[in-house]
């Protein structure tokens, strides 16, 4: 399906990661729209036509040339041991900009402090082919079955449980421990590797995959701007952060100019006060859709 015409059938997560994924491609500068129970959302570029699949799914459906280009975790082309072109990996993941990990986990009061306790034992989880390897690459004769979802809740039913986390916040919760790191995984851009070969929908690919990563980059950054004598401008440059290097241009009015710099979200908040008292005036904070190195 994928050389059939040059408009790129693209595939978003639907699940778990299609609320980040949308919020990204938004930033991107796409403005997908998801009709209720629809699996074909409508986006405003006519060169690009999107699907929704489960993440698990996606690798295979690029494979096959289903889709000719999609959003997926690297966990899940592992577990479907999916041949397809890695363009890019925009670390996203359901609630923050991270990568996650599938870690085996036991019960608090279970015996078991390494996977070889766990030899001859029962483990459920999702990810059975990439836990199955996990455990041979070990010399570990553990059966792994398929648990399908609310793995946490099968814990105390089963020897161990791999599942994936951001935090370990929700294992805790349910009052497991984690005895080890299976792997880590993060969202990755793939193509199927004939569409790969066909120059516009590459273009398209690698069109993506640059202003993903650019939304990814200004996801957590703020943009500054302030008026400043140029008397006070040694002051309030000394405040900036070492490895920003802002700008500082003129302004009409003598004795001033305007300076501007990005920074970290998280450090904007103390900034500007200090900023204030060092003589900056007019000072503005927007957000960033992009930032393109």
């Amino acid at each position: 399906m994928s050389g059939t015409t040059n408009v790129l059938k693209l595939g978003l997560p639907k699940g778990s990661l299609q609320n980040a994924t949308l919020d990204l491609m938004a930033r991107a500068g796409f403005d997908v729209q998801v009709a209720e129970r629809s699996y074909s959302p409508s986006i405003d570029d006519p060169e690009i036509e999107v699907v929704l699949f489960r993440a698990q799914e996606m690798s295979r459906y690029v494979e096959d040339g289903v889709l000719d280009a999609g959003l997926t975790g690297k966990d899940w082309i592992a577990e479907n041991g999916s041949d397809v072109q890695v363009v890019a990996d925009p670390v996203y993941a359901k609630t923050r900009l991270t990568r996650v990990r599938w870690v085996l986990a036991v019960p608090n009061e279970s015996p078991v402090t390494k996977p070889e306790d766990l030899d001859g034992g029962l483990v459920a989880t999702e990810l059975v082919h990439v836990t199955e390897r996990y455990f041979g690459e070990r010399g570990i004769e553990a059966k792994v079955e398929f648990s399908w979802g609310a793995t946490e809740a099968k814990a105390r039913l089963v020897d161990a449980i791999v599942e994936v986390t951001e935090t370990g916040a929700s294992l805790r919760a349910n009052g497991l421990r984690i005895v080890d790191t299976v792997m880590t995984s993060n969202t990755q851009l793939i193509a199927n590797k004939a569409a790969w070969k066909n120059a516009p929908k590459r273009a398209r690919v690698e069109n993506l995959a640059m202003l993903l990563q650019g939304a990814i980059e200004a996801k957590e950054k703020v943009g500054l701007k302030m008026n400043v004598p140029k008397a006070d401008l040694d002051a309030v440059l000394a405040l900036l952060p070492a490895e920003k290097s802002p700008t500082v241009s003129p302004l009409a009015e003598p004795g001033w100019v305007a300076v501007e710099v990005i920074l970290d979200s998280t450090q904007e908040r103390q900034l500007v006060p200090e900023l204030k008292r060092a003589g900056a005036g007019g000072i503005i904070v927007y957000p960033l859709n992009k930032i393109i190195h």
